[in-house]
């Protein structure tokens, strides 16, 4: 077996991007150095002195999020597929010599953006320059919530209540290692007769483009209604307003409309109060529209590796779900750009 050389990397990238490789049109698309002025505020600390290894590249860190969020893969997995792959490697401007960070300087770069909180930042950043490209929020907007799980808790009934009230069990606070291990933010709900623990991802997305425009992160338990008033979106050219039945109410409805909305959430039928086939005829022609964000979620669910998240706190599933839309929308966006 030959020995392989730069030329015979360079031949594998072109082989790939050939048989059209996703990472090379979402390179070709998105101007990742854009985010390098937000990025940079990370290396923005005292060092106790300039001995030692110089940082990794704050876009090549971001990239590689891009990749563990695009994937679903763990913090190793990401060093070892980094490694392992010729298409990894290609969308990091990586050759088969360059150094790659580990596991450990990932994680402590992603700590970095939680603690800074840039993650929405970025969000933020990316949503203007879509603006700006072409790609403005028009239509309408709609809004939706989707179950994020986490890996359970196996707590005691007494353990459970004690966080439900807000309150951290003693056992936990007697021992530090195993307080670590638990997700005091986290809460149950159910839908559909099936129990789920975790999170909210609450978003707004627009109905031409199907792109995030706006999110909140909450624990599970949060009703959807509750979050509707932090999700509207000033900006769309439209003000046409969907929603599920979760975020019918009078209140909500005269609230919407005092500010310019105009109300296209599905009627809620009970059981004193069923609805009217005029009701349901009405609904069926708003699910036509309001079905677009459930493309958004498959989409997340689907090709960005699932739902699950493995992290423990709200502050880190805030980073995880918030990195999670942005790349979404990234990969929108190439989709919108090749036409």
């Amino acid at each position: 077996m030959s020995q392989a050389g730069f030329f015979d990397f360079q031949q594998r990238k072109q082989q790939l991007d050939a048989h059209g490789n996703p990472l090379r049109a979402l390179e070709e698309a998105v101007d990742f150095e854009a985010f390098r002025p937000t990025l940079e505020r990370v290396h923005e600390k005292a060092r106790k002195s300039d001995a030692g290894r110089r940082p990794y590249d704050v876009v090549l860190m971001f990239k590689m999020l891009v990749l563990q969020s695009l994937y679903n893969l763990s913090d190793a997995q990401v060093e070892y597929q980094v490694r392992d792959r010729v298409s990894f490697m290609a969308f990091l401007g990586l050759g088969p010599g360059d150094a790659v960070p580990d596991e450990k300087t990932l994680w402590l770069f992603r700590e970095r953006l939680k603690d800074l909180d840039l993650v929405e930042v970025l969000f933020n950043q990316f949503n203007d320059d879509l603006s700006s490209s072409g790609f403005a929020a028009s239509k309408g907007s709609i809004v939706d919530a989707s179950i994020v799980p986490v890996p359970r808790q196996r707590n005691s009934r007494d353990d459970n209540q004690t966080i439900k009230d807000g309150c951290i069990p003693a056992s936990f606070v007697q021992n530090p290692c195993k307080h670590r291990q638990k997700d005091t933010d986290a809460r149950w709900t159910t839908r559909h007769g099936e129990r789920f623990f975790g999170y909210k991802n609450h978003v707004n997305v627009d109905v031409k483009h199907k792109l995030i425009r706006k999110y909140k992160v909450t624990d599970a338990a949060m009703h959807d209604n509750r979050m509707i008033d932090r999700l509207l979106d000033e900006n769309n050219t439209n003000k046409d307003m969907y929603g599920d039945g979760a975020y019918y109410s009078e209140a909500i409805c005269e609230r919407l409309e005092q500010q310019g909305y105009r109300v296209r959430i599905n009627r809620k039928g009970c059981r004193d109060a069923p609805l009217t086939e005029r009701d349901r005829a009405s609904n069926k022609i708003k699910s036509k529209v309001r079905v677009r964000v459930e493309h958004v979620f498959g989409r997340q669910a689907q090709k960005l590796g699932g739902k699950l998240i493995r992290c423990i706190g709200l502050a880190r599933a805030h980073v995880a779900i918030g990195l999670r839309n942005l790349v979404y929308n990234l990969e929108r966006y190439a989709k919108l750009v090749a036409g």
